[in-house]
């Protein structure tokens, strides 16, 4: 599944603003994903893929990118021989997506997880959407 559901999220960010001030919260933001073999086997893990990689991966092997909208996120299969992968990754309108629930409950701002994966949207999309205030 995605790595960060935007349902998934949203339910999380609900219940901690039921207990913590919103304005306490700063959102965790993924800028990775998962390459998974198929069929899930519980010892074999699936392979980080950088979200650059994940979008030029899908370009080489020529598949369709899907947008799920419940998951606010990109994937999609293709096949090696006949073994059939799942990537599961970010990009920028699922960030985007995330982004949005900042503003939306009122949160301090947003953390990021893996930094240093090629992601050239990212940055942009934060200052297109944040003040940055440097400390």
């Amino acid at each position: 599944m995605a790595i960060a559901p935007l349902n998934q999220v949203r339910a999380v960010l609900n219940y901690a603003t039921s207990t913590i001030p919103p304005d306490k919260i700063l959102l965790g933001i993924p800028t990775y994903g998962y390459n998974w073999t198929l069929p899930e086997k519980p010892s074999v893990l699936a392979a980080g893929i950088s979200p650059k990689r994940a979008q030029n991966l899908a370009i080489d092997r020529g598949v369709t990118v899907r947008f799920d909208p419940l998951a606010a996120s990109p994937m999609y299969h293709y096949y090696v021989g006949q073994t059939e992968h799942e990537v599961w990754y970010e990009d920028a309108k699922s960030i985007l997506a995330k982004f949005h629930l900042v503003y939306e409950m009122g949160l301090r701002g947003v953390s990021f997880w893996v930094l240093g994966q090629p992601f050239p949207q990212l940055w942009r999309l934060v200052e297109d959407t944040f003040e940055v205030k440097k400390v």
